[in-house]
């Protein structure tokens, strides 16, 4: 059976994947793990939620607040907010558990259950299993079934967007006066709290993806569809662009030239940046295998360690936690600061990226520029069967040929999609021709060896 949990949390299609009988069941479930410590010492488990402004969001919250409340848990709704806001939230009430429901850069019918722990971090691998497990105990009718005061309160949490606003400010090292910033919002949980942080902030802001309406979230917008930042940057001589995805945990960026910096980028600068002031703990930087290879040179250059892990910014997470490091993130455009968040957080990225261009006064183009960027092509096959990538024959031996052509020049991953039905192709080396030949030649091999 197919493990419930992906590489960010339960995600499908809203209504069908994710009905309401399932997300009441789910939330039973996770009361009975996440509440447990509480009712160990005898109190009622208290939970925060968030969402995107996805229409589904509104009937998956219903019914999360349903399932929690009625197993004794105290339900904190705090509405449309970006999900570090929510892992926030979950620290600052001191809650024993936050969820948020979205399906992050995902289109509008899709949608998405995360989970954090007390303290808002994401949930290892163990606690998820103990959660599937509780569901089938639910599922037998052996859900918690309080009665009386022992019934969970669902309530609003009127200050939850001040107190998030408040913590960011207060996370800058220094202010953004003088810049003009674009701010997409990508029609998402970010179109409230963004444009007002930036503006506080000191920047000049134009703000563009920022009417959500339910059904447009990351449609032509966001960091899924830079061209439309990178035409408003140009529109208004912006110094720079950032570009949220639908939940805001991430934040990819363009320079005044209308160029993409991706997160590679904005990692190698953050990395200098906190190396520079000390910050930077035990000199390293986490990142996942996805990272380009130009960064692990810019780092080597630097005198900066950088560890590799698994896709995923929950793997980062888990390793910087591990290693107490204090940055890291992935290519995306997550990229966690240990310091101020316990998840990849958007916001608080591109006003950190802002405020190191106030701190060095330099462009987004000269501070991107200590990371040499090798030609990397992606190729996504669909419709295969992606438990097979680490055994079939000829998919091992045109990897293993690929790898000696582009020894020492390139790299090559291949990898099962996590959260889709699909398998991931990743070819890089020092020539795009190279790159691009290699990638199309393991693609086809995929498609055609795993066929289902």
């Amino acid at each position: 059976m197919a493990r419930l949990f992906g590489t960010d949390g339960v995600r499908g299609l809203a209504n069908r994947d994710l009905t309401a009988d399932f997300v009441t069941k789910i939330a039973q479930a996770a009361a009975i793990v996440l509440g447990s410590e509480a009712r160990s010492r005898g109190t009622k488990p208290k939970a925060v939620i968030g969402r995107d402004p996805r229409t589904s969001g509104e009937f998956i919250v219903a019914a999360i607040s349903a399932g929690l409340a009625s197993s004794g848990v105290d339900v904190f709704d705090a509405g449309v907010l970006p999900t570090p806001a929510t892992a926030f939230l979950t620290d600052d009430l001191d809650a024993d558990f936050g969820v948020m429901i979205s399906a992050s850069h995902n289109p509008a019918p899709d949608n998405g259950i995360k989970f954090f722990s007390r303290g808002g971090h994401k949930l290892p691998d163990d606690v998820e299993d103990k959660i599937e497990a509780a569901m089938k105990e639910v599922a037998a009718g052996k859900s918690l079934a309080p009665i009386g005061d022992a019934v969970g309160r669902v309530q609003r949490f009127a200050d939850a967007e001040d107190r998030y606003v408040i913590h960011l400010l207060r996370s800058l090292p220094n202010r953004l006066d003088g810049l003009k910033v674009v701010v997409d919002c990508a029609n998402g949980a970010a179109a409230g709290v963004s444009p007002q942080v930036f503006t506080d902030a000191g920047a000049t802001v134009f703000a563009i993806g920022v009417e959500p309406d339910g059904t447009n979230i990351n449609l032509g917008c966001g960091s899924t569809h830079m061209s439309a930042l990178q035409a408003a940057v140009l529109e208004h001589g912006a110094d720079f662009g950032i570009a949220h995805d639908g939940d805001a945990d991430r934040c990819l960026a363009v320079d005044a030239s209308g160029s993409i910096i991706d997160g590679d980028q904005i990692m190698a600068i953050l990395a200098l940046s906190l190396k520079e002031r000390g910050e930077l703990a035990r000199n390293t930087l986490v990142a996942t295998v996805m990272s380009n290879l130009g960064l692990k040179i810019a780092m080597k250059e630097n005198d900066i360690q950088m560890i590799e892990t698994g896709v995923g910014d929950r793997y980062v997470l888990e390793e910087m936690r591990a290693g107490g490091y204090t940055l890291g993130g992935e290519q995306s455009g997550h990229v966690i600061f240990a310091k101020y968040a316990t998840t990849g957080d958007g916001i608080l990225t591109g006003l950190t990226v802002g405020a190191e261009m106030v701190r060095n006064k330099k462009s987004l183009a000269e501070l991107a520029s200590v990371m040499k960027i090798y030609p990397q092509v992606l190729i996504n096959v669909p419709g295969v069967d992606k438990t097979r990538v680490g055994t079939d024959p000829q998919l091992q031996k045109i990897l293993a040929e690929a790898e000696a052509d582009l020894a020492g020049s390139g790299r090559v991953l291949l990898r099962a999609s996590g959260t889709e039905p699909l398998v991931r192709v990743m070819v890089e080396a020092a020539e795009a021709g190279a790159a691009k030949s290699w990638a199309e030649r393991i693609a086809r091999v995929v498609e055609k060896q795993l066929a289902i």
